[in-house]
């Protein structure tokens, strides 16, 4: 076909227009055989098969007639369901979104699949018959260093208290602190279960989400795992119990098996440990209390820590007031409740007022710590804990204690009334062989042998002068560091300055810091082996602040006391401000005699749980000085030992000092025999009314023939 334009137009501008004919759109009308330009090419053909028939047409075809009814109902809400993207008869964003209709039955979908899911996982859970460890609760069983038996701890009597005879005070008590809703929710919270795997994911507290009957769950049939499956496992065997047990059985298995700190388990063992009573005796007020430590015992028992108490305190007070909202507890009755009940400072348990009372206590905090075992744990018992205290040498070093407080009451009854002993065997290898703690642990569960409580004194020197061997000195700010050996010259002389590079040191009060020698003797110049022998103290404060405060605390951290013992960094450090025990004072001593290596004291050396061998942390180990240095100041306190007694004859090589301090508070004697470090020392502190030091009142005896020496002398063997 040709299209004449109009005459304005030249004659050779047409257009031509090619009509093509239109594919026939249904493909079933074509007939067989029929050929299609395919590829744009005229030349190019091939026989296409028929196309298959759409699927509702096949549907209703395999269906049947009645089956296609069916369909013809259903096929047009099911194609409104049908996802269409984008929406024709919508704009913008909201031309990507599901209808409402989508969204409704997406929703039910997966309701239809978590109910069937759930409802499957319920009907496959079965309770289980047998119970957790708490159930056969074990002794932990300790042992001395030979193999034989030296103590046993636990609360294995654990005692089943029936429901009627636990107080209505102290059930509404645990309700109000732990789920108010017990009797009336259907086993679990889902709120809390969410919460509570929510936090499982995040690693925070668990502890917030669970209903009673979870709790019960858990203490009893399942481990303490935080993971999503036992949460999960938790919850289908609450909802079980829940339908099989009564509320009141379930209650009366949660007061019976949780756990309340202190050893116990149970709420009779915890009213027993707490305050010294039944559970039948109990206040409101008390059971409160108890209530609180249902939510962590380790930071709600008030004896552990003052945050612990401001914590007890406030969650007991929390607890009183929730009773009154929900209605257990009136306005009036929670008026006479304003004083916070204090429980018992100790709760009665392995005391029987030995020395092994000290003993296990030390090596259970140790054991703890070492093989990373809650106190929850722990508590459950069936360890075998093997320590390294040696029975011989404990029984000497206690009888050497006793006999001198003995020896002190018949002297000065009053003054021996608040006087201390503290005293410690450590070995080279890091061994805690001996201590003495105290006179009675279920009188004073204070431990002497691991109290930081009065200065070192002049027992302190040598660990100065290893600092000084070891680093040198330096005698100008910007000066190379001088090396110095033990005939290095100091001057010896009672009270002269103190000096520093740039001068005399002044103290805050402004006046010159001076250095006195014990009775105010001078010994002019002193080679510094010899001052350390004779316990000159002048040249060792200058020989520190010429070696550098820093180095001569980092020196005595390396070889074994602690940074906490230490206080400011004045020249007074020099002469023993610090405050170690006696277990740091001996350890810190046998580094020298173990040529210059130090190993953290342990008290025990392995533990088995039912014939299983426990993982422990190895004691560290590091090289505090230089051999020449430790055999340097082993040396010094050998002839130290040998000028202040003269006369004792020793089969082995004994090296030792006596430690006295300025204000005379503290008496100590430190010496090392057979490779095993001695620290003893003696001080006065009435516990009753503070812990401030008191004057010895010569209690301790003459320096050179002290209390102390004598009791590190019978505990040795020696003289």
């Amino acid at each position: 076909m040709q299209l004449k334009v109009p005459a304005s137009h030249n004659a050779d501008e047409t257009v031509q227009l090619r009509m093509v004919e239109a594919p026939a759109t249904d493909d079933t009308s074509r007939a067989p055989g029929t050929a299609q330009e395919a590829g744009g090419t005229a030349g190019s053909r091939r026989r296409r098969k028929a196309a298959r028939p759409a699927p509702a047409i096949r549907l209703r075809a395999a269906a049947g007639p009645r089956l296609t009814r069916v369909a013809a109902l259903v096929l047009p809400y099911a194609r409104r369901l049908r996802p269409r993207y984008p929406h024709a008869d919508r704009t913008g964003w909201r031309r990507w979104m599901p209808s409402w209709r989508q969204w409704l039955g997406a929703a039910l979908t997966f309701l239809g699949l978590t109910a069937g899911f759930l409802g499957a996982a319920y009907a496959a859970t079965d309770i289980p018959h047998d119970l957790n460890a708490y159930a056969t609760q074990q002794d932990n069983v300790y042992f001395w260093s030979d193999g034989t038996p030296m103590a046993r701890t636990g609360w294995v009597r654990r005692q089943e208290m029936p429901l009627k005879d636990i107080p209505e005070g102290v059930r509404d008590a645990v309700l109000a602190a732990e789920n108010a809703s017990f009797y009336s929710d259907p086993g679990i919270s889902l709120s809390g279960v969410t919460r509570a795997v929510w936090r499982t994911v995040g690693q925070g507290d668990t502890q917030g989400g669970s209903t009673i009957t979870q709790q019960y769950v858990k203490n009893v049939y399942l481990n303490q795992d935080r993971s999503i499956s036992r949460k999960f496992t938790e919850a289908m065997l609450a909802l079980k119990l829940d339908n099989e047990m009564s509320k009141d059985d379930i209650l009366e298995g949660y007061l019976n098996t949780s756990w309340f700190g202190r050893g116990t388990y149970g709420m009779q063992r915890a009213a027993q440990a707490y305050y010294g009573k039944d559970v039948s005796e109990l206040d409101v007020s008390e059971a409160a209390f108890l209530a609180s430590l249902l939510k962590g015992a380790g930071l709600y028992d008030p004896s552990l820590s003052e945050a612990n108490h401001a914590r007890a305190v406030e969650r007991w007070s929390w607890i009183l007031d929730r009773m009154v909202e929900i209605g257990t507890l009136s306005k009036a009755e929670r008026a006479e409740y304003e004083k916070f009940p204090e429980p018992l400072q100790r709760a009665p348990g392995f005391d029987t007022g030995k020395q092994s009372d000290y003993l296990v206590e030390l090596a259970a905090q140790y054991a703890r710590k070492a093989a990373n075992i809650s106190a929850k744990e722990y508590d459950l018992g069936g360890y075998q804990i093997y320590t390294t205290f040696d029975r011989k040498q404990e029984a000497a070093l206690t009888d050497a204690v006793t006999k001198a407080r003995k020896q002190a009451r018949t002297d000065d009854a009053a003054t021996a009334k608040s006087l201390h002993f503290g005293a410690s065997s450590v070995a080279a290898d890091g061994r805690i062989l001996a201590m003495y703690g105290g006179p009675d642990h279920r009188k004073q569960g204070y431990n002497e042998s691991n109290a930081t409580t009065v200065p070192a004194g002049s027992a302190f020197l040598p660990f100065v002068y290893a600092a000084a061997l070891e680093n040198g000195v330096r005698k100008t700010r910007d000066g190379t560091r001088t090396e110095v050996t033990p005939q290095t010259l100091y001057d010896g002389d009672d009270g002269i300055p103190v000096t520093t590079p740039e001068g005399p040191y002044w103290d805050r009060g402004g006046k010159k810091v001076t250095s006195r020698n014990d009775g105010g003797k001078s010994y002019g110049q002193i080679s510094l082996s010899r001052a350390l022998a004779l316990s000159v103290n002048t040249p060792f404060m200058q020989l520190g602040m010429d070696t550098g405060l820093n180095q001569v605390r980092d020196t005595a951290q390396k070889a074994g006391l602690l940074r906490s013992s230490f206080g400011p960094q004045v020249p007074a450090m020099s002469l023993g401000s610090a405050t170690p025990s006696a277990i740091r004072m001996a350890s810190g001593y046998v580094t020298f005699a173990a040529a210059g290596r130090h190993v953290e004291p342990y008290s025990v050396a392995r533990i088995t749980r039912n014939g299983h061998k426990v993982a422990l942390t190895e004691p560290e180990s590091r090289r505090a000085v230089r051999a020449s240095v430790a055999e340097a100041v082993q040396s010094a306190l050998t002839d130290a030992f040998r000028t202040a007694h003269p006369g004792v004859e020793t089969t082995t090589p004994v090296a030792g000092k006596v430690g006295t301090t300025q204000n005379d508070t503290a008496l100590w004697y430190v010496g090392t025999a057979d490779a095993v470090s001695t620290a003893v020392v003696a001080y006065r502190i009435d516990l009753a009314k503070s812990l401030e030091p008191l004057p010895l009142k010569d209690i301790a005896g003459p320096a050179r023939d002290s209390v102390p020496y004598r009791i590190w002398s019978a505990a040795r063997g020696i003289g």
